[in-house]
């Protein structure tokens, strides 16, 4: 979870930059610093769950043949 807090922190900087330098405006960016990074932030978390399993079953899988042989 520490990594998903480190990672929203930087999206939403960088979201905020990239949005008042385009714009010139503080509203804009900071509307694009919620927005994105905040969508973007739970689908990395998803992720990160979805590809810690897949991990877990690769492992599962080469014990398995491993162990057959």
């Amino acid at each position: 979870m520490a990594k998903t807090i480190s990672f929203a922190i930087v999206h939403f900087t960088v979201a905020f930059t990239v949005g008042y330098l385009m714009t010139g405006s503080i509203l804009f960016g900071s509307a694009m610093a919620v927005v994105e990074p905040a969508i973007n932030t739970v689908a990395f978390y998803i992720h990160e769950k979805v590809w810690g399993q897949l991990e877990q079953a690769d492992q599962a899988g080469v014990a398995g043949i491993v162990s057959a042989t």
